[in-house]
């Protein structure tokens, strides 16, 4: 069976933290993608950023609702929701709004551990196991990581491709 090595993509288009939402969106219509890894100069992976992150930057402001009681303002909203919504608004860089919890997922991690929002793989991880991750996570892009380092993504298309290359099932051998 293929590992994460022999389906992913090498050549990665990806952006920095300190590139601004302008330029990604300039990258994003160029290159066709709705979803780039965020690298360091030093090519580790400091999170990821898709279209959808972009237009919710562009969306308007929900102002919580609130109660004042006497001189007490209680919040019926989350704040940190707020001001989640607020940094985002007022961002001019991807490293601003992408997401940066990243979790690196493999053989050997427990399931129970793969609860962050950027969910990575190892070179090594079995083909079935990125589309598991793919599937249960609803994400469109694995990064592969190595080391701390970026070495490709897995895309859904990697996937299919890669199944298009099995012989059918119950075929002669």
């Amino acid at each position: 069976m293929a590992n994460a090595r022999d389906i992913m993509t090498t050549e990665v288009v990806s952006v920095e933290p300190q590139t601004s939402l302008q330029d990604f969106s300039a990258l994003l219509e160029k290159s066709g993608y709705s979803v780039l890894p965020v690298v360091n100069p030093d090519k580790t992976l400091y999170g990821i950023i898709s279209a959808t992150d972009l237009v919710e930057s562009d969306r308007p402001l929900h102002i919580p609702t609130v109660i004042s009681i006497f001189d007490w303002v209680l919040y019926l909203e989350s704040e940190k929701n707020f001001s989640e919504q607020v940094k985002k608004i007022c961002a001019q860089t991807v490293g601003e709004i992408c997401t940066r919890d990243v979790v690196t997922c493999g053989p050997d991690t427990s399931e129970s551990a793969v609860t962050r929002d950027v969910v990575t793989c190892g070179p090594d991880t079995s083909e079935s196991a990125v589309a598991e991750l793919m599937v249960k996570h609803k994400v469109h892009l694995i990064p592969v990581v190595e080391g701390g380092i970026l070495s490709g993504v897995i895309g859904r298309l990697d996937i299919v491709r890669s199944m298009g290359g099995r012989p059918e099932s119950g075929a002669d051998a």
